[in-house]
């Protein structure tokens, strides 16, 4: 059993768990829910959530094994079945509740340098509710004696319904390879389309800040200060994971493997003591 927080104003309400992650269980309106939802005494998994934070970096680490500075660091495979590292420690360790009440909490995580992420941060995240969004921040300081890459995001499951409509604007994208790591990019739109028959796992880049989603029960909106998108859904999947992130899939790599700079790719590098943050907003209403 998980034991939850409560957030709650008018009809809107999320549960979210400290020890699984710092994880939005699920998030409601009325008896709808918004995102992929479980009562979080009922959650046995981060990965049944609605939401979970990604830090210090997001997607994949290829093959867990993280090339910096000249200096090959191997990660944890802490996915099972794939060769890789995936989304950051954050959302497999358990979160300290610093501040609750009705309508806001603050979680917090301190990681020391282990076999999973060889830099020590600091991470919060801030959530608040009102009438009609939830909104979230995510922070990190480096708490290295060295400088250390770090990326944001989110991975929140919307759920997927019989009309269910996506639509965002983007610049390009990143296709994939087998192994589910970015090969190249590609000019291309964002989407506008229906999700039924959709088929994706790609990084949008480009991406203004803002997701519609439309199905027969609610108009969602997500809003964030990061430019890059995630979308993965398929036809056998019940949900539309969209997902704002900092920096490219396998970023921390492709820089060593590619030339790229930091800044191209979006890895952020923190100086000690440096720090950084992200914002998520989503807005939700019933259709009309």
């Amino acid at each position: 059993m998980t034991t939850a927080l409560e957030l709650s104003c008018d009809t809107l309400r999320c549960e979210i768990a400290p020890a699984l992650g710092g994880c939005i269980a699920g998030l409601w309106l009325g008896d709808t829910p918004v995102l992929r939802s479980t009562p979080a005494h009922a959650l046995t998994s981060v990965r049944q959530s609605g939401s979970y934070p990604l830090v210090p970096f997001s997607n994949r680490v290829g093959h867990a094994t993280l090339k910096w500075n000249g200096t090959s660091h191997p990660l944890v495979q802490n996915n099972a079945g794939e060769p890789h590292s995936i989304h950051g420690v954050g959302w497999q360790r358990p979160w300290t509740v610093l501040e609750a009440s009705a309508q806001f909490a603050l979680l917090s995580y301190e990681h020391k340098p282990d076999e999973a992420w060889p830099f020590a941060f600091d991470t919060s995240q801030a959530f608040r509710l009102s009438a009609n969004a939830l909104e979230i921040s995510l922070s990190i300081t480096n708490q290295s004696a060295v400088a250390a890459p770090v990326g944001l995001g989110w991975h929140p499951y919307f759920v997927k319904r019989a009309r269910s409509h996506i639509a965002f604007e983007a610049t390009g994208r990143w296709e994939m390879s087998p192994e589910k790591l970015p090969t190249h990019h590609t000019a291309a739109p964002g989407l506008d389309t229906d999700c039924a028959a959709l088929d994706v796992d790609h990084c949008f880049e480009g991406w203004p800040g803002i997701v519609h989603l439309r199905d027969e029960a609610l108009h969602t909106r997500l809003t964030s200060n990061l430019s890059r998108l995630v979308v993965f859904t398929n036809a056998t999947r019940d949900f539309v994971a969209i997902e704002p992130v900092s920096h490219v899939n396998n970023a921390l790599n492709l820089m060593a493997a590619s030339g790229a700079s930091a800044e191209a790719l979006g890895v952020r590098v923190l100086q000690p003591g440096e720090s950084m943050s992200a914002e998520m907003s989503i807005y939700v209403e019933r259709a009309p």
